[in-house]
């Protein structure tokens, strides 16, 4: 295909991770021969016995994992996504891009294969890939943490500019509450009342005895867990 090039291969120079002989490379379901893979921290890249090959970069791989299902490839090997297209099809996409304006956010995808001779390396290779793509963050996620929303700005509000944002005590809101509003308070904080009261006299569920402290609206039930229930939970801290 015509995008393969002649290029030295990664060294240790360049962080290589995993290399890989006797894998051959299938893109889109097109098989490109059989050659070495380099997994490296600066790039992945593969090239056949000639010393033609590509290279791909991380911020462009968008997937990679392990297949192992004999359904969807009859050989367990190494996949990877990536957002670009290669070879034939890259020309095609170059030759019609003026006739698909509709389709401009769609992002072009490419398959590729790397199928080892010996299937036990598929693990260090993924392990190899997993270890390089860290080192190639996506520029959107480092951004993610930014808060977008409004900032309150100190400056301008002490020189007399802006709205201030008004706060109100417990007290102080209940004398701004129309006489509806109080009404709908009442009628809450009764409902509230019988609930907790229900709760802390229903017979089996809590008794007396079981509930420890009732103090402010706060009950603390301090009866034994029940041993094995949840002695085989995991918990994420």
């Amino acid at each position: 295909m015509s995008f393969l090039r002649s290029f030295p291969p990664p060294g240790l120079a360049e962080g290589l991770r995993q290399q890989q002989p006797d894998t051959e490379a299938v893109l889109n379901g097109k098989g490109l021969g059989t050659g070495t893979l380099y997994i490296a921290e600066s790039r992945l890249s593969w090239l056949d016995g000639s010393g033609l090959g590509f290279s791909l970069e991380y911020p462009t791989i968008s997937l990679h994992a392990v297949s192992r299902d004999l359904n969807a490839y009859p050989r367990e090997h190494l996949y990877v996504m990536v957002n670009a297209k290669f070879g034939e099809e890259s020309k095609e996409s170059v030759a019609d891009e003026e006739e698909e304006d509709s389709d401009d956010d769609i992002e072009p995808i490419s398959e590729f294969r790397f199928v080892p001779s010996d299937k036990s390396a598929l693990e260090a290779m993924f392990t190899a890939m997993c270890e390089c793509q860290a080192l190639h963050p996506d520029p959107e996620d480092e951004d993610s943490d930014d808060y977008d929303g409004d900032e309150y700005d100190v400056e301008a509000h002490e020189q007399g500019q802006g709205d201030i944002p008004t706060f109100y005590t417990y007290e102080e809101g209940l004398s701004h509450l129309t006489a509806e509003g109080q009404a709908t308070l009442e009628r809450l904080e009764g409902m509230l009342s019988q609930s907790v009261s229900s709760q802390y006299n229903m017979a089996g569920v809590r008794t007396e005895d079981s509930v420890r402290d009732y103090e402010d609206g706060m009950e603390v039930d301090t009866t034994p867990t029940v041993a094995g229930q949840f002695e085989d939970a995991d918990v994420d801290h």
